[in-house]
């Protein structure tokens, strides 16, 4: 069994999700749908990952940011964070659009 880091030494993925892609009345349901993929996928490499999605109003900022103690870093660090624990950089972002792909339809078929 892996042992969990405490959440201050994890790695925060901050996921911006588009209403767009909710589709023409995506506005109308992504708040509700950030609830529902922090749920689904809280648990993916929680030993070393915590996660928040949230709405991306404001086209200015990342899609995708990576934080460790409420400091933003940067794309190569967090990859190297995630090598330390096996998860390789392009597998896991590849995987998570995909998982978010996958959501969008669980969340409209609930």
């Amino acid at each position: 069994m892996e042992s969990r880091l405490p959440l201050y030494k994890k790695l925060l993925v901050l996921y911006r999700i588009e209403p767009g892609c909710l589709g023409p009345q995506g506005m109308d349901y992504v708040e509700d749908f950030c609830v529902f993929a922090k749920q689904k996928l809280k648990d993916k490499h929680g030993h070393c990952l915590r996660w928040t999605f949230k709405p991306r109003y404001d086209k200015s900022l990342p899609e995708v940011e990576f934080q460790i103690k409420n400091t933003v870093v940067s794309r190569d660090n967090a990859a190297k964070y995630m090598d330390s624990f096996n998860i390789d950089f392009a597998e896991f972002e590849e995987e998570l659009d995909e998982a978010i792909a996958d959501l969008v339809d669980a969340f409209f078929e609930r």
